[in-house]
């Protein structure tokens, strides 16, 4: 997939064009358009953790427009094609923020879920929280983001299994609102979007969840309830690892038979810091592109866990950590160019049936009869949540950047801005031009000392239509 760009007027107003939505094709996701296997360049962005998500004052992660066009631009610098964000109020507006990272070349992958009362299912008794008024909320996101073409998919759940005794009583009901989210989908989006699942990289429990949620119930391939996806939050790989020495070879004999997309919802250990993402050469490589579709790092915005690749201060200012500069160095070495070019198998992998004896860890559970629909929550699947958010990608009229942003060294960067894509572009690492960004850091710059692998969140998602033409800025970086 390679961009392509047209001079415009600075501060000209364009309409992006939009990226093609993908599709799930046995276990890749794959560009409707090309044929090709997509691979997943992604971040984590949840700009003030969970503090970013307020709705009561009206603000959540894609609520800013100026913050969101710094950010997409700092990200397409990186070479970013995909977001992965936890908390969103559907009753906002986020028509600026998606315009804005689909015109970048910039997929979104959206949590359901947050972690306010009634807004996630509890994962010590889910069936106090699967109810109408909580599947309502989630059914908001999918509306407020379906019509949006750079919507790659929904978490239905998020690391809500972590250990056996969770895993004995929560999968029914993660399943279930799979089941729920894509019949409502069904109703209401005009084309598919994948509903998956985000699982904690916890070995005791990952295989069963794994296969608990592909499986087919009754050996029917289109059962509603069964996952379209499926990814994990993992940190086994830390420092100056190996293929084995990480067990990603381990994780990738677990899913080599898998009837579904697998990818890392996050990855990034921060032990060394910094950081050194030296997995990122082994996760785009032929070892793990047959089985893997990519992975999320963990994660944009710095908070006390230590895991950002960028200060962003309350100002609006931000200072790039020395993260940033290694990861796109580590990204400058594959080939995103044959990575992203390689044709899908179009392979049909028969998903195996639901039955006990595919649950191998005593105590996880091997029942797969599914809660019923809570009551009134059938009348909403079928006609829709009242009031209904939407979302339609529209004009912008500038794409440059309005807050100062300095490199790891302290130097500001100037003449940012996002670089608007052309038609059926999406964002590849280096096809934006070399940035004049620092690769040092400044000791003063180094990220704080390691913490443990963060908890995951639960969020929102959506789409839109398609739309016209994209034109790009040929603004790039330059220190002053």
């Amino acid at each position: 997939m390679f961009m392509k760009s047209a001079l415009v007027a600075l501060g000209g107003a364009t309409l992006a064009a939009a990226v093609t939505p993908l599709e799930v094709q046995g276990n890749q996701f794959v560009n409707s358009k090309s044929g090709d296997a997509f691979q997943i360049v992604g971040m984590a962005y949840q700009i003030g953790g969970s503090a970013g998500y307020d709705p009561s004052h009206g603000k959540d992660p894609l609520s800013n427009g100026d913050i969101c066009k710094r950010d997409a631009a700092l990200m397409q610098e990186l070479g970013v094609n995909a977001i992965r964000v936890y908390n969103l109020d559907p009753n906002l507006n986020h028509d600026e923020c998606a315009s804005i990272f689909n015109a970048a070349g910039m997929y979104m992958i959206i949590d359901v879920n947050s972690p306010l009362a009634g807004e996630s299912l509890n994962s010590g008794a889910p069936w106090e929280s699967y109810y109408a008024g909580y599947l309502n909320r989630t059914f908001a996101v999918v509306e407020a983001f379906k019509s949006y073409p750079n919507t790659l998919g929904f978490f239905a759940g998020n690391e809500v299994i972590d250990n056996v005794k969770t895993g004995a009583t929560v999968p029914p009901y993660v399943r279930a609102v799979t089941r729920d989210l894509k019949n409502y989908i069904k109703n209401h989006a005009d084309r598919a979007i994948p509903v998956g699942y985000s699982a904690a990289d916890v070995r005791d429990v990952l295989e069963d969840s794994w296969n608990y949620f592909q499986c087919a119930i009754d050996g029917d391939a289109n059962d509603m309830s069964r996952a379209d996806m499926f990814a994990l939050n993992s940190y086994s790989w830390c420092g100056e690892s190996s293929f084995k020495e990480s067990g990603y070879d381990q994780l990738v004999a677990m899913f080599k038979s898998s009837s579904v997309p697998v990818f890392y919802s996050e990855y990034g250990c921060n032990t060394p810091s910094p950081r050194v993402f030296t997995e990122v050469g082994t996760i785009y490589s032929d070892q793990m592109m047959g089985t893997f579709s990519g992975g999320v790092v963990y994660e944009w915005a710095q908070e006390k866990n230590n895991y950002g690749l960028a200060e962003c201060n309350d100002d609006g200012t931000v200072n790039l950590l020395s993260d940033y500069a290694t990861l796109q160095n580590q990204y400058k070495k594959v080939d995103f160019s044959k990575v992203q070019s390689i044709k899908a198998t179009n392979n049909k992998v028969t998903p195996p049936e639901c039955k006990a004896s595919l649950i191998k860890e005593d105590g996880f559970n091997n029942n797969f009869t599914l809660p019923a629909v809570p009551p009134g929550a059938q009348d909403i699947i079928d006609n829709g949540v009242s009031p209904k958010p939407s979302g339609k990608i529209v004009e912008i009229s500038d794409y440059s950047v309005k807050h100062t942003v300095k490199d790891a060294n302290g130097k500001e960067l100037s003449g940012l801005a996002v670089k608007p894509l052309a038609d059926d572009a999406v964002n590849t690492p280096g096809s934006t031009g070399d940035s004049t960004t620092s690769s040092g850091s400044s000791d003063s710059s180094h990220n704080a000392a390691p913490t443990l692998a963060p908890q995951g969140a639960a969020s929102a998602a959506a789409m839109i239509i398609p739309a016209v033409v994209a034109l790009c800025f040929t603004a790039g970086f330059t220190l002053i």
